[in-house]
């Protein structure tokens, strides 16, 4: 445990904040092997359904933390990559909110997010070749499947930052607040998640991250064999018990 990272839940949605807020909480190995920790507990908890990951003290992240760095330390997990997260992101959907700064390593977490609430006053960059870096943790290799290759192509060459009304324009951002209220407002798109089947949210979620990996032939064997469990659950004859009887389903992940 540290209290570089802290993690609650509330509701069936675990909440992982990055508490270096004196280092624009900026990631060295003890914040990574920490979220690393809390979203194995998401994946394998019964009791949660979704993950919500922000910064404390009106910043998301500064990226990796360069002193650490200097160190020997890196915020990257063997075979997981950053924060654990970046290569292997959780089973269960994952929302980051962001207020402040995203840069550089924090911006690629939020990559590792399927989505993204952002204040209004919120900014967000890649600014690596600034400083004749590669933005090796997912921004490179990912950015163009999220947005427009051309755009994607923008922020990673010209590494110059962009505000949280743009990054939603351009499909960075799925919801925008008033500043301060970013983790009110993702907690609430958590809730409505989290209240729908989670054995179909987990397959639902993998079919679509999966899917730009498959040819059209494998896209429908790959999604019958994540779907067809599901439908095959106890859960799914809950749902439609549910709908038929007119009340909310009482969900058991089985």
């Amino acid at each position: 445990m540290t209290d570089q990272v802290l993690v609650e839940s509330r509701d069936g949605v675990q909440i992982i904040t990055i508490n270096r807020p004196q280092a624009k909480n900026a990631l060295n190995l003890e914040v990574a092997t920490a979220v690393a920790a809390a979203v194995d507990e998401l994946d394998e908890s019964d009791d949660l359904r979704v993950g919500v990951l922000t910064g404390a003290g009106g910043v998301f992240s500064a990226g990796m933390d360069l002193k650490a760095f200097l160190a020997g330390e890196s915020p990257a997990i063997e075979g997981r990559g950053l924060c654990g997260i970046t290569q292997t992101p959780p089973r269960k959907p994952l929302i980051g909110a962001v207020e402040g700064w995203a840069l550089a390593g924090g911006f690629e977490l939020l990559l590792a997010c399927d989505l993204v609430v952002a204040s209004e006053s919120a900014r967000f960059g890649v600014p690596e070749v600034k400083r004749s870096l590669v933005a090796g943790g997912g921004a490179a290799l990912l950015l163009a499947r999220r947005i427009a290759p051309a755009l994607a192509l923008e922020l990673l060459l010209t590494g110059d930052p962009i505000g949280a009304p743009r990054a939603a324009e351009i499909g960075l951002v799925n919801r925008l607040s008033p500043e301060g209220q970013a983790l009110e407002v993702a907690l609430g798109l958590a809730s409505t998640i989290a209240a729908n089947g989670p054995l179909a949210v987990a397959a639902t979620k993998a079919i679509a991250r999966q899917s730009a990996d498959w040819s059209w032939a494998e896209g429908w064997a790959e999604q019958d064999a994540l779907m067809m469990p599901v439908f095959a659950s106890a859960d799914a004859r809950e749902g439609a018990q549910a709908f038929a009887e007119k009340r909310d389903p009482v969900w058991t992940g089985r």
